[in-house]
């Protein structure tokens, strides 16, 4: 293994074979590179395994495919245009950022994109390493990974897979880990200071790996970012029902019927899962991980609570209004009553309780609409209630562990998403122009925006540095614990405050909804 100088075109040998690369922004940066075999033809819906390497040099100096996902021109209301076409089954690959393919033993960030399980991409602008690795010295890595049906049908015991493993995403992620902590060091990283960050559904991936067996000495520290670590994961008599319908809604009867259809039928029957799943007032999720026992034994967070990853550092944090992100927009929901959100609290905190847990959330917000009580409500139940679980859990055995709030509204859209889910992502990354297509950005006050960039993007440097956030630049930064549980909030102001969200950990705390300690 060795590295070939080169100004414009640096080049690694590796043991799977030769890689050039390109200069970019004083960078040097691999695209494409491949982590696993293709899950293509008998691999479709199996883990993953090993790609066989190639002969020859392997130009790594374009991004390549995306994993196959609806792709909607133009983009929605919130985050603009997604995806990046093409797309390819053989699209198991990573991209690497660093400042210089050495032996300097970097930090290594590894981010896990999210996007409700159905969609994004490691190759996508928004998540480009090229701002971490330039301002924190660090080797950046984004990966694709297997994702919608794909990655997420579970199959069931089947020829070639009689053990019944699902969870196709994860073996890829684990795939992607392994050939990073064999192979980072000859781009610069340290392959003993591993962090992985990841948001929404990659922040549920991170926590999964945080706690997986295969993963002991890989790991050093974790950012969650939004984890819905309150979705009820199903088993596989539960996750067969979901599969038999798309088998139904893709015309098939069987699953070897269902491999030998092309990807974009599989992704065009995908649609129709989202109506057969969808619950009024619950986030929508066709497609979900499933506890098949054989890669996923418990809920990510549960062995998280269980003291799982004990030895890694942890980073949590969510925003204040994670629900505007899917419901302040829709008429549907602007339209409720008071009677039927009362209805929707009575799944989690029983009729009798439900009159009072509504007024709760209304004297901790003046002036809400029935569905600003619902969007509060399904905040605390998928994302803030549990990730406090979490915190709480550690706190008590004095593992470490941050805890942080993003708290500044956007005055997009008359202000009715607030801080909504994914608000936080191009302050961590600090990389607005890449996001300059997302309308949620739309009227923020540049000089508030930048200045909250630089101290969050700061942070999360710090964190994959040393394992701990606090900067010069920002108040101090204590770890949560159970006498002050500090809170960082991010908002035009930043302020470290004790117990931030305190409201919702009382009211959540014996509601039984999620996983529990």
């Amino acid at each position: 293994m060795a590295l070939t100088p080169g100004r414009d075109h640096p080049r690694v040998d590796l043991p799977p074979g030769r890689l050039r690369g390109a200069i970019e922004g004083g960078l040097a940066v691999f695209r494409a590179v491949p982590y696993a075999a293709p899950p293509v033809g008998d691999l479709r819906w199996r883990p993953a395994r090993p790609h066989p390497g190639w002969s020859g040099t392997r130009e790594a100096t374009a991004d390549g495919p995306s994993v196959p996902q609806p792709y909607m021109k133009g983009g929605d209301p919130v985050l603009g245009g997604h995806g990046s076409p093409p797309f390819d089954e053989d699209s198991l690959t990573l991209n690497i950022w660093t400042p210089a393919a050495d032996e300097g033993r970097r930090p290594v960030l590894v981010w896990i994109h999210g996007g409700g399980f159905v969609s994004g991409s490691g190759s996508m602008p928004n998540y480009s390493g090229d701002t971490f690795a330039r301002d924190g010295d660090l080797v950046v890595v984004t990966i694709n990974y297997r994702i919608g049906p794909l990655g997420y049908l579970y199959t069931g015991p089947e020829e070639g897979n009689a053990e019944g493993a699902g969870n196709f995403w994860l073996t890829d992620q684990l795939a992607a880990l392994r050939w990073i902590r064999a192979h980072i060091a000859s781009f610069g990283g340290d392959p003993e200071n591993i962090t992985v960050a990841g948001q929404s559904g990659g922040a549920l991936s991170t926590a999964a790996l945080a706690g997986h067996p295969g993963t002991q000495g890989l790991i050093r520290r974790v950012i969650l970012q939004s984890p819905p670590f309150g979705l009820d994961l199903p088993g596989p008599e539960a996750y067969m029902e979901r599969t038999t319908a798309y088998l139904e809604l893709a015309g098939v009867k069987t699953v070897a019927e269902l491999r030998e259809l092309p990807w974009p039928a599989l992704i065009g029957a995908a649609g129709g899962l989202f109506a057969r799943t969808a619950r009024w007032g619950y986030w929508p999720t066709p497609f979900l991980p499933v506890i098949d026992g054989v890669t996923l034994d418990r809920h990510p967070v549960e062995a998280l609570l269980h003291g799982a990853a004990s030895g890694i550092d942890v980073m949590i944090g969510w925003t204040r209004e994670e629900a505007n992100f899917g419901f302040a927009l829709d008429p549907a929901y602007a339209a409720a009553d008071r009677e039927r959100v009362t209805a929707r609290i009575a799944d989690t905190f029983g009729a009798r309780a439900a009159p009072e847990v509504y007024a709760a959330y209304e004297r901790a917000r003046p002036g809400s609409r029935p569905a600003d009580v619902l969007m509060d409500l399904i905040t605390d139940e998928l994302f803030r209630a549990p990730a406090l679980r979490l915190a709480e859990a550690r706190a008590r055995t004095r593992r470490p562990v941050w805890a942080y709030q993003f708290d500044l509204p956007t005055p997009a859209h008359e202000g009715r998403l607030g801080a909504a889910h994914c608000l936080e992502l191009p302050f961590v990354f600090a990389n607005f122009d890449q996001w300059a297509h997302a309308p949620f950005l739309a009227g923020l006050d540049p000089a508030v925006r930048d200045g909250l960039a630089r101290t969050m993007h700061r942070a999360w440097i710090a964190f994959a540095r040393t394992g701990d956030p606090g900067h010069p630049a920002m108040p101090a930064w204590n770890p949560y614990d159970a006498d002050t549980r500090t809170t960082m909030r991010f908002d035009a102001v930043v302020t470290a405050l004790a117990d931030l969200a305190g409201d919702s950990r009382r009211l959540h705390a014996t509601s039984g909804s999620g996983p529990s300690a």
